[in-house]
């Protein structure tokens, strides 16, 4: 069975050093760098870590030099993409001692075009996650259109991106973006949500404390595992694939759910996003 993640991917950056002394003409840390890691973001990395055993990417890559090493980054994955006008995306971190002392972004203003292949794909799919990253693959009419048609989609939205389609699946908000989306409290933001976007369900993930799914009869509490974790991200990219996973092979909602919560939880206790990606050089 066939997953599609379609959405905006980025190409990340880690640099990754110590320090022991500041800046002389600034109250900043120096950063000796030790290793330089890149790997995909958004999209990109939902289709990684996605535990299906046939994924297609579908997303806008540009032709620039960020686009070559996001290709490289990818790796043997099937990948439908149409062109990006605007430069690929980046997303570089600064990082010591397991903290991000600095994120530095760059790219991504424009349009990505979506081709007639790339919707062949999403219509040929069992099943669709739809990363939202805000770059704006998402407000192009021709793929909602057939989102909108599709059996079993999965949204992980943006605060920037555009809305979902009414009728999907499931949405999967963390908690900040339900909250801003509803303006609610966090217990009740699931419920709003669902008659918001017009989703059979919504699941708010919640950090260590799980998530909440409502699928029409109130707020259901999913706990997560303890984990301890140094660095959050990707965690929702985890959830959302392993969730479209599990409801592309006849899970439910719940056990989709509950699924996903312990993927990411594994995922963070194995050191996230830091196993991830082609180290580029290192220095000693």
């Amino acid at each position: 069975m066939n997953l599609v993640v379609v959405g905006d991917t980025l190409l990340d950056v880690d640099l990754v050093g110590t320090t022991t002394r500041l800046c002389p003409d600034a109250p900043v840390p120096v950063v000796d760098l030790t290793s330089e890691s890149k790997r995909p973001g958004g999209a990109g990395l939902a289709a990684m870590l996605a535990p299906a055993d046939d994924v297609t990417l579908v997303t806008a890559i540009a032709d620039d030099v960020d686009g070559d090493q996001l290709r490289k980054a990818l790796g043997d994955m099937t990948i439908v993409a149409g062109p990006s006008w605007a430069a690929t995306p980046v997303k570089t971190r600064v990082r010591c001692d397991g903290q991000s002392l600095a994120r530095i972004d760059r790219g991504g203003k424009g349009d990505p075009v979506v081709t007639d292949d790339m919707l062949d794909a999403v219509v040929a799919a069992d099943a669709v996650l739809v990363s939202d990253y805000g770059r704006g693959m998402t407000r192009n009419e021709r793929l909602r259109a057939v989102l909108g048609n599709h059996r079993l989609v999965v949204w992980d939205p943006h605060p920037r991106g555009a809305s979902p389609v009414a009728g999907v699946c499931l949405v999967t908000p963390n908690s900040e973006e339900a909250v801003s989306a509803c303006g609610g409290r966090l217990v009740e933001a699931a419920g709003i949500l669902r008659d918001m976007w017009l989703a059979d369900a919504v699941v708010v993930t919640t950090g260590s404390d799980g998530a909440v799914l409502d699928i029409g009869d109130g707020p259901l509490h999913v706990a997560a595992p303890p984990a301890h974790v140094v660095d959050p991200c990707g965690a929702g990219d985890c959830f959302a694939a392993s969730v479209a996973t599990g409801l592309m092979h006849g899970a439910s909602l719940f056990e989709a759910v509950r699924s996903g919560v312990d993927a990411a939880s594994r995922f963070l206790a194995a050191g996230g996003v830091s196993g991830v990606g082609v180290v580029e050089g290192e220095t000693r």
